[in-house]
């Protein structure tokens, strides 16, 4: 494999919306992981990871050829309040990765030290941020949820200053754009709206070429930014996922998940979960998920008020439900097993969901057991899970009577259902022993990990798929997490 070929879109088109700098690198770093998956997809030949006593590229000590490192400048809404200028407080746009069959990836190091938009920040991660937003990020590819991905984790001696000192590290975050909400925001706040549509075209061109000789294509691609986003946060709340921290910087403008922190795979079913112990009034709880993607999709739709009417901007953001719940509702009728739609059903997985919550059941082992159900039997490993047994047989009766109704055969079924409902998914118990082995220089329980999270709809009866201890629900992680 030759080097990765770089280009400079972003620098070249759109002057003033980014300062040039290069990373400032950390003291004693080295590759601690890298991702041989994504590295193959992404052409990338073995010897770039291949340093000794160095952190390459990869800690922010040498670009490749082409790269032309900046920082990106964007502002946002942040837990709903209007937060002004924001930007790449700790990030690096390196460079952006042209493939051979044309197709464009931004290299994107965090934690590559102080930007002129680091505010009170230091500019830095720290290990357990970056092995969150890793395995985070790999968890949901592989789930099949449009997600950035991590390349490649640097760890090192340099101290970070959080809640105690933690040791400073870096992630290469890989994604087709890191465009957000808050990119557009910027510029409309500054009442530069001729920016504004100077961005839009850009990602029209760039991300979009299908619109780009639409004479309303504006209009046609807020559209395409609602239907991504409802489809995204469906797939959301159908693997039960929190992303914590919803703000409109933290918003893709391709419908991506992007900025992993105090996120969380929701153990047992509690609809109001709220996985950052930050959000003190509950605004980003799980359930609120699917609303407040339509108020960013509002703020979102503002910056497009001088180039679109506001009827057309209020229809379009009035498709965003049907979308999200139209999505929503096939992927949990699939999740049922159930190959039709028929009147009943949402009466079916709300009682179902209804138990759950009074008995405090796991979400994703729920359903998972679930998958194993034979349509002619009343017995199901599944029964065992609840103490309420007659409250879940005649939830269970019911629900075979309506798999009878579909003549499909049990294991066709069943095999459907194992591959939508997971067997493994990112608990924060997980993750967090994970972070205590490699802040200890031990990469082996991340590694193990990340096997499994690669295979997430694999039969299996290990750590991985049972309920976590107490001790891991008790976990709390927040903004700096």
């Amino acid at each position: 494999m030759k080097n990765p070929k770089f280009i400079t879109t972003w620098r070249d088109e759109l002057p003033g919306f980014y300062s040039e700098l290069s990373p400032t690198p950390l003291n004693n770093a080295r590759l601690f992981w890298h991702n041989p998956q994504l590295a193959q997809s992404l052409e990338l030949p073995d010897s770039l990871f291949d340093y000794q006593g160095s952190a390459g590229v990869w800690g922010g000590e040498a670009l490749l050829p082409g790269m032309s490192p900046l920082a990106q400048v964007y502002s946002g809404h942040q837990f709903g309040v209007w937060a002004g200028q924001l930007g790449d407080g700790r990030g690096i746009l390196l460079g952006e990765q042209q493939l051979s069959d044309g197709r464009r990836f931004d290299w994107h190091l965090k934690g590559a030290g102080l930007t002129p938009y680091s505010r009170m920040g230091d500019g830095r991660a720290v290990i357990r941020s970056t092995l969150r937003e890793c395995l985070a990020s790999e968890a949901m590819h592989y789930l099949g949820i449009p997600t950035t991905r991590a390349l490649s984790i640097v760890t090192s001696d340099t101290p970070v200053y959080r809640e105690t000192a933690e040791r400073g590290a870096m992630l290469m975050r890989i994604a087709e754009s890191h465009v957000r909400f808050g990119h557009f925001e910027h510029f409309y706040y500054r009442r530069e709206p001729e920016r504004v549509q100077q961005l839009a075209e850009y990602v029209i061109r760039h991300h979009f070429p299908a619109l780009v000789d639409e004479p309303d294509r504006l209009a046609l691609f807020l559209e395409q930014v609602i239907v991504r986003t409802a489809a995204l946060i469906a797939r959301w709340q159908a693997v039960g996922f929190s992303h914590g921290v919803m703000n409109t910087d933290n918003m893709s403008i391709i419908g991506l998940t992007i900025d992993y922190g105090p996120y969380g795979f929701m153990d047992d079913w509690q609809p109001r979960f709220i996985c950052n112990h930050s959000d003190y009034q509950g605004r980003y709880a799980f359930d609120n998920q699917p609303a407040v993607g339509l108020w960013n999709l509002q703020r979102l739709a503002q910056t497009f008020a001088p180039f679109v009417s506001a009827d057309r901007l209020n229809a379009l953001l009035d498709s965003y439900q049907e979308v999200l719940l139209r999505d929503y509702g096939a992927l949990m009728r699939a999740k049922l097993g159930l190959m039709t739609q028929q009147r009943g059903d949402n009466e079916l997985l709300n009682e179902l969901l209804a138990i759950m919550q009074r008995e405090g059941s796991d979400f994703t082992r729920t359903f998972r057991m679930l998958s194993e159900t034979e349509q002619h039997s009343a017995a199901s490993p599944l029964r065992d899970e609840f103490i309420d047994r007659a409250g879940f047989d005649g939830w269970f009766g019911r629900y075979r009577a309506r798999l009878q109704q579909e003549e499909v055969a049990d294991e066709v079924r069943q095999a459907a259902m194992k591959a939508v409902n997971p067997a493994v998914v990112l608990r924060n118990y997980l993750a967090q022993r994970a972070i205590e082995a490699a802040e200890q220089g031990d990469a082996s329980e991340m590694l193990r990990l990340s096997e499994a999270l690669r295979q997430p709809f694999a039969d299996r009866d290990d750590e991985y798929s049972r309920r976590p201890p107490d001790w891991g629900k008790r976990l709390e992680v927040s903004c700096s997490s």
